[in-house]
């Protein structure tokens, strides 16, 4: 990143300012990509958590895989998921407070016996599986952000930091040769005056150089 600035004690004053927003900035930029890398990891293994528990109650009811056929699938449905919003580290994130199940009725005598337990079965299964999707939805927005605020620590830290110190250091170099410059030739100037002043030879400006900055 090429920072522009001009030669003098105005662009100076403005670069430090700058700089010094940067570096204060950096810390707390760090500490919340620490803060969201590790909120990402915890997302990411209670959603393999959630995955894991509804394959277990999966292969716990196998053995009623045959029987599926039979089942009434209008019996049950999700009606509701309800949502909520938890901020973590700044990132607005969805909660699961409960889902809502629309359940018919059905005739207990002329049903297969195993419905009830279908059902019970279907709705740990659908809010295990909606558990997991909160969680990777969760997962997501924080990672997003995290690698957003990546982006600006590299920023900082590689590209504007170390810009604005170079820019600086090269005014205050420029500065201080001017000034040595400026007593250079002021040096000159009083010596031949004092050598004049004692009849040694005449004052003549017209052999007198200043040194000049590329």
């Amino acid at each position: 990143m090429a920072i522009k600035f001009q030669y003098n004690k105005t662009s100076l004053g403005e670069l430090g300012k700058q700089l010094k927003m940067r570096q204060t900035a950096l810390p707390t930029i760090k500490s919340k990509e620490s803060a969201l890398r590790s909120e990402v990891k915890k997302a990411r293994d209670t959603a393999r958590d959630f995955r894991r528990r509804l394959d277990a109650l999966t292969a716990e009811y196998d053995y009623m895989a045959a029987l599926w056929g039979e089942f009434d699938c209008s019996l049950l449905r999700v009606a509701d998921v309800e949502l909520a919003t938890q901020k973590i580290a700044g990132v607005r994130t969805p909660v699961l407070e409960d889902v809502v199940f629309e359940e018919k009725a059905y005739d207990l005598f002329s049903s297969p016996v195993w419905y009830a337990d279908g059902i019970d079965l279907l709705k740990r299964a659908a809010r295990l599986g909606i558990e997991c999707e909160v969680y990777n939805r969760k997962m997501e927005l924080l990672d997003y952000s995290r690698r957003k605020t990546t982006q600006k620590v590299n920023l900082y830290e590689k590209v504007q930091i170390p810009g604005y110190e170079d820019a600086i250091r090269k005014i205050k170099r420029f500065m201080e040769d001017e000034e040595n410059l400026t007593k250079s030739a002021q040096k000159i100037v009083k010596n031949r005056q004092q050598q004049a002043a004692e009849g040694s030879m005449p004052v003549s400006y017209t052999h007198l150089t200043l040194p000049t900055i590329a």
